[in-house]
């Protein structure tokens, strides 16, 4: 018996020894072999942020704007480059304007009685607004007011960063983000300054091909443009799913937006509202 003690003794010593070289030296080599042949597969990496971002868009779906706004600001700044970044900053620019083109109530917006005399030029030069801005915010059908009614008004400070690269065109309030739009199309030269600094010299709109003013009732589902101050910098309409059919050619140069949103930022920005293009 003492003869097949030390046969197992022996199997157990030899056996580890062998398991233990195996594991060190010929497994380690067969893993990197795997790998530099590209047959490793890398375990994805947990979306930790997922329920964060989902929580926040539900509190959109259940009409908690505010509560939104919040969350989905905090997401952007814990998640800078997170997977659900940019969709979050998309929401996030959703509902600032659900908030401010609405009588939804909110901090920054403050209630203005109309007096006698006042016309909507009037107000919105004087509260430093726009007279579009007002009208939607208030859910306003024509430009006329009446004395004594009761208008929400909000003291935005729009600036425009344009991101060539990233074909975006960041709107900011008080340097704050505020929403971004998708560039749809960009026509430009071929060689451009890496930073340009202007404003936006006009906003336009055109019907059946002829420019038309605000107020008029061509104004109403006209095609939008926005003019900057830098020579070639044109924000024009594209066809979307709402308007498909746009009786408006594009300029020769500019940068092209959805006309849903192109209509949405003109509505908001002015001829003293700055603008910066990047790279």
């Amino acid at each position: 018996m003492k003869w097949l003690f030390v046969l197992v003794l022996a199997i157990i010593i030899f056996g580890g020894a062998a398991w233990f070289g195996y594991n060190l030296f010929f497994k380690q080599e067969m893993a990197v072999q795997k790998e530099q042949r590209g047959e490793v597969r890398t375990e994805p990496t947990p979306d930790i942020s997922l329920p964060e971002f989902q929580a926040a868009a539900k509190l959109r779906q259940d009409g908690k704007l505010a509560e939104a706004r919040e969350a989905l600001a905090a997401f952007i700044q814990k998640y800078p480059t997170g997977l659900h970044v940019e969709e979050a900053k998309d929401l996030l620019g959703e509902v600032n304007i659900d908030i401010l083109l609405s009588r939804y109530p909110s901090p920054e917006k403050e209630e203005y009685v109309v007096k006698p005399g006042d016309v909507l030029q009037k107000v919105a030069n004087r509260v430093k607004s726009t007279p579009e801005l007002i009208m939607r915010t208030n859910n306003l059908s024509g430009t006329m007011l009446r004395i004594g009614e009761r208008l929400l008004v909000s003291h935005p400070e729009f600036s425009i960063v344009i991101q060539r690269k990233a074909k975006l065109i960041v709107l900011l309030n008080h340097g704050a983000f505020f929403k971004q739009y998708h560039v749809r199309e960009a026509k430009l030269g071929p060689k451009q300054p890496p930073k340009v600094t202007t404003k936006v010299a006009e906003t336009m709109a055109f019907k059946d091909g002829k420019r038309v003013g605000f107020g008029t009732k061509e104004f109403v589902g006209s095609t939008r443009w926005i003019r900057l101050g830098a020579p070639a910098y044109t924000i024009y309409s594209v066809p979307d799913t709402a308007r498909p059919n746009l009786d408006q050619p594009a300029p020769p140069q500019g940068l092209g937006l959805a006309a849903t949103d192109a209509n949405e930022l003109s509505g908001l920005v002015n001829n003293r509202t700055p603008v910066t293009i990047t790279d």
